[in-house]
């Protein structure tokens, strides 16, 4: 368990590490906010703050947590620098002065969090949600607390000692003190290393994409394992309490260069199953599933345990046993940088049914070009009114067929935004096989079919496109809306075979992986790209928004 703190360090300002959180069970609606502060060093809980703020929005919420957080540090050490860690994007992008502050709710908060400290004392850093356990357990206790009509309140405190332990508590109610100021009575601060363990408080509903199982075949999911170190949650255990109204499995808590892989498969189908659309069934999945909702005119960032990526020299490690991640940088091969900046999120959302969908037809850019059916458009209406909900796409790009046009329209009018087209999103040409079921296919053009089965550059009968020059008109629209999107979260409305080869490219796997991919009409999948090259999937074929 940590202790409560070392106190004043003479000679030299101390680092500190900020994490904060904010929730709102209903947005607007009952909510709290949690912070810790941390010792930069050795990832040591120092001081911890909560406070149920009554009705109010996330973000409002997650605001004042950032603010009781900086006024609890300044306490302990006002010369001291700070390291902010949130999941919250809008929050994070807002204090680092790259998005602007419109709301007017938004504004005081941030002008008093941006006072606490002198200018250029303060970083931020956004983190995934599966990183932000601890002041997200606070805030959850926090509005726990308000739902019983009680005020948040730590365990009391033991007798007071003398010497560093006496100068150690002192810290700690000067925190007290900065941290409750200007907030409400319900506030309370607390030294981390007085609170006694104890299991999880339910958590909010907010909207924060979660990993689901593929649908249509047996899904396996797997995870590379976390040093004990990184995994280690304050208080909290390795699993952590759902987040949204259905069930998650498990999240490995990680440090922050750390990336956890949540890929979820679909079932390895057989040649045969190709039929299953490698125009209008191979390819489709979700995780934009869950955020909160962020402010109208800039939607935060996707937020996701992060999936697996390449091995990298240096990271960032917790101590041992202080149940928090240490900031500063020690050597950690195997994992990547924590400072690489936000990416730029793919969130794919295959179109919804035509009435060739069901019928499991080859349904290409070559063929009649058939617009929605009425299960379609209920589809896309769905799909929007979820995505609207978690409140984190910031544009909407979609391919110019006629589905796709379809489909992105309906999205884009609930979220208030245009719809971009780009030409490298369109599915694949089918030449002669379009219209036809895979059996049909089979009949007429057996040893074309076998040559398509066999090899990613044999085309289609008739002069049809190979998934090869498919994969290449993919990943150049990757590339340039990579470039063109940097940092933020963008919705594109495309077909199985180009979001299968979105996944497939992430992942380095081979092109026959594309005949091992089921994916929904309607569903959503995400990937992440980050500044270094790295690109991680996190999430596949999600349709619980269908549901």
């Amino acid at each position: 368990m940590a202790s409560a703190g070392t106190g004043p360090v003479t000679g030299a300002a101390r680092e500190f590490v900020v994490e904060a959180d904010g929730g709102s069970r209903g947005n607007p609606g009952p909510a709290g906010y949690g912070a810790v502060v941390l010792d930069a060093a050795t990832g040591e809980p120092l001081v911890e703050t909560a406070e149920y703020l009554g009705v109010v929005t996330n973000n409002v919420a997650e605001y004042r947590g950032l603010l009781a957080g900086l006024r609890a540090a300044y306490a302990l050490d006002p010369s001291a620098t700070v390291h902010v860690r949130m999941d919250s994007k809008l929050v994070v992008e807002q204090m680092s002065g790259r998005w602007k502050i419109k709301h007017p709710d938004m504004k005081p908060l941030a002008a008093q969090a941006a006072g606490v400290f002198p200018p250029g004392r303060v970083t931020y850093e956004w983190i995934p949600r599966a990183s932000n356990k601890h002041a997200d357990r606070l805030a959850n206790e926090a509005m726990d607390a308000g739902a019983r009509g009680e005020q948040w309140s730590p365990p009391a405190p033991p007798a007071r000692e003398t010497g560093a332990a006496g100068a150690a508590e002192a810290d700690v109610r000067a925190a007290r003190s900065a941290a409750s100021s200007g907030a409400g009575a319900a506030e309370a601060v607390v030294p981390a290393g007085e609170r006694a363990a104890g299991p999880v408080a339910p958590t909010r509903e907010r909207a924060a994409p979660e990993a689901a199982a593929a649908h249509g075949g047996p899904a396996s999911g797997s995870a590379p394992a976390v040093p004990a170190s990184a995994a280690a949650s304050s208080g909290a255990g390795t699993a952590e309490a759902a987040k949204s109204p259905r069930p998650r499995s498990a999240e490995p808590a990680q440090a922050p260069g750390e990336r956890v892989s949540e890929v979820t498969q679909g079932s390895a189908g057989q040649a045969g199953k190709a039929a299953q659309a490698p125009g209008e069934r191979v390819a489709e999945a979700d995780q934009a599933s869950g955020e909160r909702v962020a402010e109208a005119d800039q939607a935060s960032g996707e937020r996701v345990a992060e999936a697996a990526r390449a091995p990298r020299a240096g990271g960032v490690t917790a101590a041992p046993g202080s149940g928090a991640r240490a900031a500063g940088k020690t050597a950690a091969p195997g994992w990547g940088p924590p400072d690489m900046g936000a990416p730029a999120t793919f969130v794919l959302l295959r179109h919804g049914e035509t009435p060739l969908t069901p019928q499991k037809r080859f349904s290409g850019s070559g063929g009649s070009d058939p617009s929605l059916s009425a299960v379609g458009r209920e589809q896309a209406e769905k799909v929007a009114e979820g995505l609207a909900r978690r409140g984190t796409i910031q544009a909407v790009v979609a391919s110019p067929l006629a589905r796709t046009r379809e489909t992105a329209a309906v999205v884009a009018a609930r979220l208030g935004l245009e719809v971009e087209i780009e030409d490298g999103l369109r599915e694949t040409d089918f030449g002669a096989w379009e219209g036809l079921t895979f059996a049909e296919v089979r009949e007429r053009y057996p040893d074309d079919l076998n040559a398509w089965l066999a090899s990613p550059d044999a085309r289609p009968t008739g002069g049809g496109e190979s998934f090869a020059a498919t994969g290449a008109r993919v990943a150049a629209a990757r590339d340039k809306l990579v470039a063109a999107y940097a940092g933020r979260t963008v919705l594109l409305v495309s077909h199985v075979t180009p979001i299968k080869t979105f996944i497939r490219l992430a992942l380095g796997a081979p092109p026959e992986s594309l005949f091992r991919m089921e994916l929904s009409a309607a569903s959503l999948s995400a990937v992440a790209y980050y500044a270094d090259g790295g690109a991680s999937l996190r999430l596949f074929n999600e349709t619980s928004h269908l549901r």
